[in-house]
């Protein structure tokens, strides 16, 4: 970073010295011509206003030492333009002031920009107030500094606008990357919640099952323990994926170079039979007309729909009847419907949640262009969602 503003700050250097030699030649220029009767300078007050001063000192040296006054013109714009063009009464110093003038329209406030431009203007309309002959050449020299005024504040104005362009896109850019990582922070979060939440709510059940029997036969406990053991490492794995991305900066392509294979409806008999070796008692129906032909995306969401909702089946409605039935076609979308009976009393060991499931798969089935709906009766609870065959 320190390189970094050191070669920054040589290249401001060199260009404030190219700025005060470009003036000082173009200064140079005007005295030159203005001497040689190529062109009137519009000059209100004369050489004998500085008597003494021979023709070196008066024109040359005295306009170069006004250039100088460029190298601090983005420091005190303001007050170096003015310098200036009070010197541009005098001596012909007109290209240094229109430097200064351009530096601060592109630099300093618009309000402030328009009373400086008029003060810069004022010698011009006196040196035309005090000419009773209007000589088409003093004329023609007047217009000239009023255009140089003129065309070195627009320029200026002209090079702002397009500083402030380039910020302004810069700032959109930014807040667009920003809002793309908001989303894919917000795509985690439900991927998090999803996934540990199916694994908590697993070795939550088991190990109940573990208090509530401590008398269970051997095998049962072995099981039992092997389910905690193999959801409690999957749901630390799965945490550290998503913590890790969390600390380093996102971008849509990081998350998706770092990403592990997402499940699929492919997946979901093997979902089916984790939670059934949970102890859940799940029906399945399936009508698919064609299901590798479903899209990767609404594949996964499905997928994800249907672990939400077994989930929580097992946290609120331990040991109920769950029935899942998924149908559909490419013309006619798919269908989800799970279905639980509710016990006579809510369990008093329930786990309790974020409360973000039902949340969760409302947005997934909004983003894949889809419905959802939950509804409870006395008896039972279900969930039912209609996604499009190709989102």
């Amino acid at each position: 970073m320190s390189q970094k503003i050191t070669v920054d700050g040589r290249r401001a250097v060199w260009r404030d010295l190219a700025v005060v030699a470009a003036g000082a030649v173009l200064t140079a220029s005007t005295v030159v011509a203005s001497n040689r009767g190529l062109w009137l300078y519009p000059r209100i007050f004369t050489s004998a206003v500085l008597p003494g001063l021979p023709f070196g000192v008066h024109d040359i040296l005295v306009p170069l030492a006004g250039c100088v006054l460029l190298w601090w013109r983005r420091r005190w714009p303001v007050a170096v333009a003015l310098i200036l063009v009070v010197m541009c009464a005098f001596v012909p110093v007109i290209p240094a002031a229109a430097i200064a003038l351009f530096t601060v329209a592109a630099r300093c406030a618009v309000a402030t920009t328009r009373w400086v431009t008029a003060v810069a203007l004022l010698p011009v309309t006196l040196y035309l107030a005090t000419r009773w002959s209007f000589q088409s050449a003093e004329v023609a020299s007047a217009v000239t500094g009023a255009l140089l005024v003129v065309g070195a504040v627009g320029w200026g104005l002209f090079v702002r606008t397009l500083q402030e362009r380039a910020e302004r896109a810069e700032s959109e850019s930014a807040l667009r990357a920003e809002r793309a990582r908001q989303r894919e922070r917000e795509a985690i979060a439900r991927e998090m919640h999803d996934v540990l939440a199916h694994r908590l709510s697993l070795l939550s059940v088991h190990a109940g099952a573990l208090e509530f029997h401590p008398h269970a036969p051997a095998e049962q406990v072995r099981q039992a323990a092997g389910v905690i053991r193999d959801s409690a490492g999957r749901a630390l794995e799965d945490l550290q994926h998503v913590l890790g991305i969390l600390r380093s900066p996102l971008d849509p392509g990081a998350v998706a170079r770092t990403e592990p294979p997402q499940p699929t409806l492919r997946d979901l008999t093997h979902l089916v039979e984790e939670n059934r070796g949970a102890g859940m008692h799940i029906e399945v129906e399936l009508d698919l007309a064609d299901a590798d032909s479903v899209s990767d995306f609404t594949s996964r969401t499905l997928y994800r729909i249907v672990q939400e909702a077994l989930t929580n089946a097992r946290k609120h409605a331990p040991g109920e009847a769950v029935h899942l039935t998924l149908a559909g076609a490419p013309r006619d979308g798919l269908t989800l419907e799970v279905t639980n009976t509710l016990p006579a009393a809510w369990p008093s060991t329930a786990p309790p949640g974020a409360r973000q499931g039902l949340i969760g798969m409302s947005e997934r089935a909004a983003l894949a262009g889809g419905t959802f709906a939950h509804s409870r009766t006395a008896d039972r609870y279900q969930v039912m969602a209609w996604l499009p065959w190709a989102a």
